[in-house]
């Protein structure tokens, strides 16, 4: 089927590769099936786009390639509401705020999008018991050396 995407223009997809977000997103509760389409060529960046309104799309990475020690500890309500039997079958990605410049950008590592991907089921999981935020840069070296050049001049 034919998609009209907020970034990409109109792509096609097929039917199983939407995931049913039962409860869609936080804030977005009434959007319950999403794509995930590639954004780069590295299998880093994607965009999570809504299969029925075009505007509505997020840019996620695989918040794993940026920070090393991050962990996801899914709750068993988690695992049973997205049918988790194997941990080869989940995907987890954060959502970005982009931001200009691009090593500004940040990732929320509080609410990991997870999803089941044998069973094309996702779920955005707020993390209550980290110490993670909603806002953690992905280059912090970049955005502080950014920040000090920009206070030098």
């Amino acid at each position: 089927m034919k998609l009209q995407t907020k970034h990409l223009g109109e792509v096609d997809i097929q039917q199983e590769e939407i995931y049913q977000f039962e409860q869609g997103l936080p804030a977005f509760e009434e959007e319950t099936a999403f794509v995930l389409l590639p954004f780069s060529n590295d299998n880093i960046f994607f965009i999570l786009q809504s299969v029925n309104n075009p505007e509505l799309a997020f840019v996620v990475a695989n918040p794993f390639h940026f920070f090393n020690d991050y962990q996801v500890k899914l709750s068993d309500s988690v695992l049973e509401q997205l049918a988790i039997e194997k941990e080869e079958d989940v995907a987890i990605f954060s959502v970005l705020t982009l931001e200009e410049p691009f090593n500004k950008t940040t990732a929320n590592l509080q609410a990991p999008i997870v999803l089941n991907a044998s069973k094309n089921k996702g779920k955005q999981f707020v993390l209550t018991e980290s110490d993670y935020q909603t806002k953690h840069s992905l280059f912090p070296q970049q955005a502080q050396t950014a920040e000090n050049e920009k206070g030098g001049r």
